[in-house]
């Protein structure tokens, strides 16, 4: 604007600086000031580390682990650092809004969402199976180490899972596993159905190539992959199980929706669980008073 004869008081209208500034600026003048050094920078190399072990590993997650190192600014200071300084390796596959989705409305305790984690890796050298339950209604998370994933070890294992909730849904919804339904059949196997009958629910199998009808569960076993596995302190199964029921307590039941939280979006809900008179006496209620078709209590 200068070389055009633009005047300083011309320029300074135009750009809404001071005058002085603008004869600052055209004098050659350069600010000596240099940029203020990141707030990450101190965990720079552990934020990298930690980026090259998982990519996808969420914010939240770096966040409680730099917290204890030391880190005192906020949440959304760590993600805009992160995306400032490009610390996160870009990844193709992850693109947002490429599938479509929809939302599901869900009465409280009017389903239970159930799935296997599998781990092939662990820590004490053998293959272990969680089994994760979910209630569609609020996001509550638990889970159960076993062995196994024949049905004498799902049978047990959603017994724990139900001590944990306090309860059961009136429904359960699984996809097509071989445990739970005949291959190549929408059909429930007899002891499944003997299992659902006995905790007096209904069972709901997912259509045939739609396992994501049951996002939540499939979304509860990402997040504690991710934010609870990759870095769970543990060696021994017993060490794993009692860690990830804190972790469920403690971060799970912590994350929000809307106004609340899982936690207490769960404890609203809590009320209208099968207990009682629905559940087996060993899950705290009283003995199923609903009879079977051979007669049995």
């Amino acid at each position: 604007m200068r070389k055009r004869g633009w005047s300083v008081a011309a320029i300074a209208r135009h750009t809404g600086r001071d005058p002085k500034t603008i004869r600052r600026h055209l004098s050659g003048w350069e600010s000596k000031r240099g940029s203020a050094p990141s707030p990450v920078e101190p965990w720079r190399r552990y934020l990298e580390a930690r980026f090259g072990d998982d990519s996808h590993v969420f914010a939240a997650v770096l966040f409680g682990e730099i917290c204890g190192l030391g880190f005192d600014r906020s949440y959304p200071t760590l993600v805009r650092e992160i995306r400032k300084l490009a610390l996160r390796p870009a990844c193709s596959c992850c693109r947002a809004g490429t599938q479509a989705t929809v939302e599901l409305d869900h009465e409280p305790a009017a389903e239970l969402q159930l799935d296997w984690l599998e781990l092939r890796e662990t820590p004490w050298g053998r293959p272990a199976y969680v089994l994760v339950g979910a209630l569609s209604h609020s996001g509550r998370l638990r889970g159960v180490f076993s062995e196994g994933m024949s049905f004498a070890h799902l049978a047990a294992a959603l017994d724990q899972l139900l001590r944990r909730f306090g309860g059961t849904a009136h429904a359960w919804r699984t996809d097509r596993m071989a445990t739970f339904v005949d291959p190549g059949t929408d059909r429930l196997r007899a002891e499944a159905a003997e299992l659902a009958k006995h905790y007096g629910v209904a069972v709901a199998i997912c259509p045939a190539g739609r396992p994501q009808r049951k996002g939540v569960v499939e979304r509860g076993i990402d997040y504690l992959t991710r934010s609870w596995w990759t870095s769970a302190p543990v060696l021994t199964p017993a060490q794993a199980q009692a860690d990830l029921d804190r972790f469920a307590v403690s971060k799970a039941d912590r994350r929000h929706r809307d106004t609340e939280t899982v936690g207490s979006l769960a404890d609203n809900g809590a009320a209208a669980l099968l207990a009682g008179g629905c559940l087996p006496r060993r899950l705290g209620g009283q003995p199923n008073r609903r009879p079977l078709r051979d007669g049995r209590l």
